[in-house]
């Protein structure tokens, strides 16, 4: 079923290092542009997390989004249907980065960039719920399921549900808050929330957390 399972042992050892790798830069973005942004600038926290391309955080911003996009592009799971999200992921992921988020009083054409940008991140995003809800929880029928893989698919869904969520609460937020609560820069939060969702499933994926005992 898997070429994972007759694949050579260095070679396991790369794909959980490169699931452990997608994890760590998923849950340190909010982090490193917020905390980067602050001690550069003294800057608050933007209202979402593309608004740091228009920061002193641009190149970080960037740099990051390129680096998850080139694991994805190298990622390979157990079946055709983990290369073609892995494709989708990377390409969703560099446009996010190429096409910036409109800033305030936009000329028509980074109006054109900026929606650009929003259907990246949707497709990016929904990507990443993919991996977590259906193709993180598979496993060979033929072996039973052993006590952390169960937990571990319980994290998966967690996560999965969480990215999910958090883009529905966004949508809210965008066309129904009030001023008062955009003030708080909900957007970012659910944002933050979602990329660490992201990342601590790909730890988890990696075997950072939960795995298998020997």
């Amino acid at each position: 079923m898997s070429t994972m399972h007759t694949a050579h042992p260095s070679l396991v050892i790369s794909y959980l290092l490169l699931r452990k790798l997608i994890g760590l830069l998923g849950c340190a973005l909010p982090f490193v542009l917020a905390i980067g942004a602050w001690l550069i600038s003294g800057m608050d926290v933007q209202p979402s997390i593309s608004d740091y391309y228009h920061t002193v955080m641009r190149d970080m911003f960037v740099g990051i989004l390129f680096a998850i996009a080139i694991f994805m592009l190298s990622y390979r799971g157990y079946e055709p249907a983990d290369d073609r999200a892995g494709d989708i992921a990377c390409i969703s992921a560099i446009f996010v980065a190429l096409f910036p988020v409109a800033p305030l009083n936009p000329t028509p054409a980074q109006e054109v960039l900026g929606t650009l940008h929003y259907i990246s991140a949707a497709v990016f995003f929904l990507t990443l719920a993919y991996f977590s809800l259906v193709l993180f929880t598979k496993s060979d029928p033929t072996i039973p399921p052993t006590p952390r893989k169960i937990v571990r698919n319980r994290v998966y869904r967690i996560c999965g549900w969480t990215i999910i969520a958090c883009l529905a609460l966004i949508v809210l937020v965008g066309n129904f808050a009030s001023a008062p609560v955009k003030q708080l820069d909900p957007v970012f939060w659910l944002e933050a929330l979602a990329i660490i969702a992201f990342g601590f499933s790909w730890l988890t994926k990696g075997e950072a957390i939960l795995a298998d005992q020997p």
